[in-house]
Protein backbone atom coordinates (compact mmCIF):
# COMPACT_ATOMS: atom_id res chain seq x y z
CA UNK A 1 0.00 0.00 0.00
CA UNK A 2 2.94 2.57 1.19
CA UNK A 3 4.26 2.14 -2.14
CA UNK A 4 0.60 2.24 -4.45
CA UNK A 5 0.28 5.76 -2.22
CA UNK A 6 4.16 7.01 -3.05
CA UNK A 7 3.18 5.72 -7.18
CA UNK A 8 -0.01 7.85 -7.36
CA UNK A 9 1.76 10.96 -5.46
CA UNK A 10 4.25 10.60 -8.15
CA UNK A 11 1.63 10.33 -11.30
CA UNK A 12 0.18 13.16 -9.67
CA UNK A 13 3.33 15.00 -9.79
CA UNK A 14 3.84 13.82 -12.85
CA UNK A 15 1.12 14.92 -14.36
CA UNK A 16 1.46 18.73 -12.61
CA UNK A 17 4.89 18.93 -14.32
CA UNK A 18 3.22 18.29 -18.02
CA UNK A 19 0.55 20.66 -17.11
CA UNK A 20 3.28 23.72 -16.62
CA UNK A 21 5.61 22.31 -19.49
CA UNK A 22 2.34 22.47 -21.56
CA UNK A 23 1.59 25.55 -20.58
CA UNK A 24 4.89 27.35 -21.24
CA UNK A 25 5.16 25.46 -24.32
CA UNK A 26 1.91 26.84 -25.59
CA UNK A 27 2.89 30.44 -24.30
CA UNK A 28 6.05 29.81 -26.36
CA UNK A 29 4.58 28.73 -29.33
CA UNK A 30 1.83 32.21 -29.68
CA UNK A 31 3.96 35.17 -30.20
CA UNK A 32 2.94 37.69 -27.46
CA UNK A 33 3.72 40.27 -30.01
CA UNK A 34 1.30 41.89 -32.83
CA UNK A 35 2.53 40.00 -36.24
CA UNK A 36 3.81 42.96 -37.29
CA UNK A 37 6.07 42.84 -34.65
CA UNK A 38 6.24 39.26 -34.01
CA UNK A 39 9.96 39.17 -35.96
CA UNK A 40 12.81 41.10 -35.12
CA UNK A 41 15.38 41.65 -38.22
CA UNK A 42 18.66 40.90 -37.80
CA UNK A 43 21.76 41.16 -40.48
CA UNK A 44 25.16 39.43 -41.39
CA UNK A 45 28.01 41.43 -42.46
CA UNK A 46 30.94 40.26 -44.84
CA UNK A 47 32.80 43.00 -46.95
CA UNK A 48 30.80 45.41 -48.29
CA UNK A 49 27.46 43.31 -48.51
CA UNK A 50 24.95 42.77 -46.12
CA UNK A 51 22.41 40.45 -45.64
CA UNK A 52 19.12 41.75 -44.11
CA UNK A 53 17.00 39.09 -42.47
CA UNK A 54 13.26 39.64 -41.88
CA UNK A 55 12.49 42.51 -44.51
CA UNK A 56 9.20 43.45 -43.58
CA UNK A 57 6.72 43.18 -46.80
CA UNK A 58 2.69 43.83 -45.38
CA UNK A 59 0.27 43.10 -47.42
CA UNK A 60 -2.49 45.68 -46.04
CA UNK A 61 -6.49 45.09 -46.84
CA UNK A 62 -7.14 47.79 -43.52
CA UNK A 63 -4.89 49.13 -40.93
CA UNK A 64 -5.90 46.04 -39.35
CA UNK A 65 -6.32 43.30 -41.22
CA UNK A 66 -3.42 42.75 -43.34
CA UNK A 67 -0.75 39.76 -43.79
CA UNK A 68 2.63 40.08 -42.65
CA UNK A 69 5.37 38.47 -44.90
CA UNK A 70 9.19 38.82 -44.58
CA UNK A 71 11.71 38.16 -46.84
CA UNK A 72 15.76 38.06 -46.76
CA UNK A 73 17.99 40.78 -49.22
CA UNK A 74 21.61 41.50 -49.81
CA UNK A 75 22.72 44.88 -50.27
CA UNK A 76 25.87 46.18 -51.73
CA UNK A 77 26.89 49.34 -49.70
CA UNK A 78 29.10 50.17 -53.14
CA UNK A 79 25.60 51.00 -54.39
CA UNK A 80 24.25 52.94 -51.66
CA UNK A 81 23.39 56.66 -52.91
CA UNK A 82 20.44 57.97 -51.33
CA UNK A 83 18.93 58.26 -47.54
CA UNK A 84 16.03 59.86 -47.69
CA UNK A 85 14.23 61.48 -44.03
CA UNK A 86 10.74 60.61 -43.06
CA UNK A 87 8.42 62.73 -41.32
CA UNK A 88 5.08 61.37 -40.34
CA UNK A 89 3.35 64.02 -38.01
CA UNK A 90 0.69 63.26 -35.30
CA UNK A 91 -2.36 65.43 -36.27
CA UNK A 92 -3.88 64.68 -33.23
CA UNK A 93 -0.49 65.36 -31.10
CA UNK A 94 0.89 68.92 -31.40
CA UNK A 95 4.53 68.58 -31.90
CA UNK A 96 4.44 64.67 -31.94
CA UNK A 97 5.87 62.90 -35.14
CA UNK A 98 7.34 59.28 -35.95
CA UNK A 99 11.01 59.87 -37.76
CA UNK A 100 12.23 57.33 -40.16
CA UNK A 101 15.37 56.64 -42.63
CA UNK A 102 14.98 54.93 -45.97
CA UNK A 103 18.00 54.05 -47.97
CA UNK A 104 18.20 53.33 -51.44
CA UNK A 105 20.46 51.45 -53.87
CA UNK A 106 21.05 52.69 -57.12
CA UNK A 107 17.79 54.26 -57.61
CA UNK A 108 15.76 51.29 -57.84
CA UNK A 109 16.01 49.53 -54.04
CA UNK A 110 15.09 51.06 -50.78
CA UNK A 111 14.69 49.68 -47.78
CA UNK A 112 13.52 51.31 -44.43
CA UNK A 113 14.36 51.34 -41.15
CA UNK A 114 11.96 52.74 -38.77
CA UNK A 115 12.21 52.54 -34.75
CA UNK A 116 9.21 52.10 -33.16
CA UNK A 117 7.28 51.06 -29.79
CA UNK A 118 7.06 46.89 -30.37
CA UNK A 119 3.17 46.38 -29.83
CA UNK A 120 1.06 43.59 -28.56
CA UNK A 121 -1.75 42.53 -30.16
CA UNK A 122 -4.83 45.07 -29.44
CA UNK A 123 -2.23 47.55 -28.62
CA UNK A 124 -2.90 51.18 -30.19
CA UNK A 125 0.24 53.37 -30.08
CA UNK A 126 0.37 55.08 -27.02
CA UNK A 127 3.87 56.58 -25.80
CA UNK A 128 2.84 57.96 -22.63
CA UNK A 129 2.41 54.08 -21.12
CA UNK A 130 6.17 53.63 -22.08
CA UNK A 131 6.25 55.56 -18.63
CA UNK A 132 4.16 53.28 -16.40
CA UNK A 133 3.89 50.23 -18.90
CA UNK A 134 7.69 49.45 -19.89
CA UNK A 135 7.18 47.78 -23.62
CA UNK A 136 10.19 46.83 -26.07
CA UNK A 137 11.59 49.06 -28.48
CA UNK A 138 11.82 47.31 -32.32
CA UNK A 139 13.79 48.17 -35.45
CA UNK A 140 11.86 47.49 -37.87
CA UNK A 141 13.32 46.69 -41.42
CA UNK A 142 11.16 47.13 -44.32
CA UNK A 143 9.87 48.01 -48.06
CA UNK A 144 8.70 51.50 -48.85
CA UNK A 145 5.37 49.99 -49.84
CA UNK A 146 4.78 48.57 -46.37
CA UNK A 147 6.13 51.65 -43.82
CA UNK A 148 4.95 54.35 -46.44
CA UNK A 149 1.47 53.20 -47.89
CA UNK A 150 0.77 51.97 -44.05
CA UNK A 151 0.68 55.81 -43.37
CA UNK A 152 -0.38 57.69 -46.30
CA UNK A 153 -3.38 54.99 -47.30
CA UNK A 154 -4.71 53.31 -44.24
CA UNK A 155 -3.42 55.55 -41.62
CA UNK A 156 -4.24 59.23 -43.42
CA UNK A 157 -1.31 60.83 -42.18
CA UNK A 158 0.86 63.41 -44.40
CA UNK A 159 4.26 61.91 -44.57
CA UNK A 160 7.36 64.21 -45.93
CA UNK A 161 10.03 62.48 -47.41
CA UNK A 162 13.34 64.53 -47.58
CA UNK A 163 16.68 63.46 -49.26
CA UNK A 164 19.41 63.79 -46.37
CA UNK A 165 22.79 65.53 -47.43
CA UNK A 166 25.48 62.73 -46.81
CA UNK A 167 28.81 61.38 -48.21
CA UNK A 168 29.28 57.76 -50.16
CA UNK A 169 30.95 57.21 -46.98
CA UNK A 170 28.67 58.44 -44.45
CA UNK A 171 25.69 56.64 -45.90
CA UNK A 172 27.46 53.14 -45.98
CA UNK A 173 28.29 54.15 -41.59
CA UNK A 174 24.59 55.23 -41.15
CA UNK A 175 23.18 52.37 -42.53
CA UNK A 176 25.64 49.90 -40.87
CA UNK A 177 25.43 51.81 -37.53
CA UNK A 178 21.09 51.04 -37.89
CA UNK A 179 21.54 47.36 -38.68
CA UNK A 180 24.61 46.48 -35.91
CA UNK A 181 21.81 47.72 -33.29
CA UNK A 182 19.13 46.00 -34.59
CA UNK A 183 21.28 42.90 -34.21
CA UNK A 184 21.85 44.73 -30.18
CA UNK A 185 17.97 44.95 -29.98
CA UNK A 186 17.84 41.12 -31.03
CA UNK A 187 19.62 39.71 -28.45
CA UNK A 188 19.41 42.18 -25.68
CA UNK A 189 16.02 43.73 -25.91
CA UNK A 190 15.41 47.28 -24.63
CA UNK A 191 12.58 49.25 -23.48
CA UNK A 192 10.73 52.43 -25.49
CA UNK A 193 11.23 55.49 -23.67
CA UNK A 194 9.19 58.28 -25.38
CA UNK A 195 11.64 61.22 -24.28
CA UNK A 196 15.21 59.12 -24.59
CA UNK A 197 14.90 55.99 -26.00
CA UNK A 198 12.26 56.51 -29.92
CA UNK A 199 12.41 56.84 -32.98
CA UNK A 200 14.17 60.46 -33.40
CA UNK A 201 16.60 60.07 -30.30
CA UNK A 202 17.70 56.69 -32.13
CA UNK A 203 18.46 58.08 -35.08
CA UNK A 204 20.05 61.27 -33.70
CA UNK A 205 22.44 59.01 -31.71
CA UNK A 206 23.52 56.81 -35.19
CA UNK A 207 24.14 61.07 -37.03
CA UNK A 208 25.51 61.74 -33.71
CA UNK A 209 27.90 58.36 -34.17
CA UNK A 210 29.23 59.60 -37.81
CA UNK A 211 29.45 63.31 -37.28
CA UNK A 212 29.78 63.48 -33.33
CA UNK A 213 27.85 66.34 -31.56
CA UNK A 214 26.13 67.08 -34.99
CA UNK A 215 22.62 66.69 -33.73
CA UNK A 216 21.99 68.94 -30.25
CA UNK A 217 19.19 67.54 -27.93
CA UNK A 218 16.44 70.57 -28.14
CA UNK A 219 13.03 70.71 -28.94
CA UNK A 220 13.38 69.86 -31.75
CA UNK A 221 13.90 66.59 -30.92
CA UNK A 222 11.43 66.20 -28.20
CA UNK A 223 8.85 67.48 -30.61
CA UNK A 224 9.32 65.69 -33.82
CA UNK A 225 6.97 67.08 -35.99
CA UNK A 226 9.47 70.06 -35.98
CA UNK A 227 12.79 67.96 -36.34
CA UNK A 228 13.14 68.63 -40.49
CA UNK A 229 12.90 71.98 -39.21
CA UNK A 230 16.13 71.13 -37.42
CA UNK A 231 17.42 68.97 -40.27
CA UNK A 232 17.61 71.99 -42.49
CA UNK A 233 19.21 74.83 -40.28
CA UNK A 234 22.04 71.58 -40.08
CA UNK A 235 22.26 71.31 -43.64
CA UNK A 236 21.74 67.49 -43.58
CA UNK A 237 18.74 67.96 -46.03
CA UNK A 238 18.82 68.87 -49.61
CA UNK A 239 16.93 72.34 -50.32
CA UNK A 240 14.80 73.36 -53.30
CA UNK A 241 15.00 77.27 -53.20
CA UNK A 242 14.21 77.53 -49.06
CA UNK A 243 12.78 75.10 -46.40
CA UNK A 244 8.97 76.22 -47.46
CA UNK A 245 9.51 75.13 -50.50
CA UNK A 246 11.14 72.15 -50.07
CA UNK A 247 8.67 70.86 -47.20
CA UNK A 248 5.57 71.48 -49.73
CA UNK A 249 7.72 69.35 -52.00
CA UNK A 250 8.29 66.82 -49.73
CA UNK A 251 4.67 65.60 -49.03
CA UNK A 252 4.35 62.45 -50.60
CA UNK A 253 0.44 61.43 -50.26
CA UNK A 254 -1.12 62.07 -53.89
CA UNK A 255 1.93 60.16 -55.93
CA UNK A 256 1.99 57.39 -53.51
CA UNK A 257 -1.63 56.77 -54.05
CA UNK A 258 -1.26 57.22 -57.47
CA UNK A 259 1.26 54.65 -57.81
CA UNK A 260 0.25 52.14 -54.80
CA UNK A 261 0.23 49.17 -56.74
CA UNK A 262 3.28 49.87 -59.02
CA UNK A 263 6.23 47.10 -57.97
CA UNK A 264 8.24 50.37 -58.84
CA UNK A 265 6.69 52.11 -56.17
CA UNK A 266 9.94 53.49 -54.24
CA UNK A 267 11.54 54.71 -57.68
CA UNK A 268 8.28 56.47 -58.74
CA UNK A 269 7.62 58.48 -56.34
CA UNK A 270 11.05 60.24 -56.82
CA UNK A 271 10.96 60.06 -60.21
CA UNK A 272 11.87 63.77 -61.78
CA UNK A 273 11.35 65.15 -58.24
CA UNK A 274 13.78 68.28 -57.38
CA UNK A 275 15.52 66.86 -54.57
CA UNK A 276 14.30 63.08 -54.24
CA UNK A 277 15.74 62.17 -57.76
CA UNK A 278 19.28 63.64 -56.34
CA UNK A 279 21.90 61.50 -54.76
CA UNK A 280 22.67 62.06 -50.75
CA UNK A 281 26.42 62.53 -51.92
CA UNK A 282 26.11 65.16 -54.83
CA UNK A 283 27.70 68.50 -53.39
CA UNK A 284 25.44 71.16 -53.43
CA UNK A 285 25.68 71.40 -49.42
CA UNK A 286 28.35 70.63 -47.01
CA UNK A 287 28.20 67.09 -45.96
CA UNK A 288 28.09 66.08 -42.21
CA UNK A 289 31.04 67.64 -40.43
Amino acid sequence: MPMLKLTAKMQALAVCAALVVCAQGCRGMKSEWSPNHAIAPTADFSGSQITVHNIRNTEYRTADDYTVHHYDKTFDLQKLDSVDFIVVPFPDVPGGAHTFLSFGFDGQDYVAVSVEMRRKPGDDFDPIKSFTQPTELIYVVGDERDLIQLRTIHWMSDVYVYRAQASREQMQQLFTSMLKRANKLAAEPESYNLITNNCTTNIVRHVNEIAPNKVPYGYQVLFPAFSDELANDLKLIKIDQNFERTKEGARINEIAYRYRDDPAFSAKIRQGHTTLAVKSWSSDRAPLR
